[in-house]
């Protein structure tokens, strides 16, 4: 078992699920249970899935909650441009957003191959 907390992507993936309650919190209120939600459930599942995956027994398991925060970082990185088009954020904060995902997906990648490998031997 692994501590989620020591995990550099964990802590970057928690803190722009921050920075996306912040950004959200001005949306429409008929967005709330839209984009809004949307948006921070994604966002909150890649930390959530790092989390899990740290609790399971082995490097298999670990990666495939890897590969399921991916997944979450891909749809969330569509509803930042999708907030963008329709005016919820502005093209600044947009690609704040948009480049701290690409970040953490450049990270959970590297993860995924780092396990993949231990997995193999």
């Amino acid at each position: 078992m692994r501590n989620y907390k020591d995990l550099l992507v964990w802590e970057k993936a928690h803190r722009l699920t921050l920075d996306v309650y912040k950004i959200t919190f001005v949306f429409p209120k008929e967005e709330r249970y839209g984009l809004t939600s949307q948006i921070r459930r994604a966002s909150a599942s890649i930390a959530a899935n790092l989390a899990e995956g740290c609790g399971r027994r082995s490097d298999g398991e670990m990666a495939r909650y890897v590969q399921i925060a991916m997944g979450s970082g891909a749809e969330l990185s569509y509803h930042f441009l999708l907030a963008k088009d329709l005016g919820l954020i502005s093209g600044t904060e947009y690609e704040t957003l948009n480049s701290g995902i690409g970040d953490i997906m450049r990270m959970l990648s590297a993860l995924s191959a780092k396990l993949r490998n231990v997995s193999a031997t």
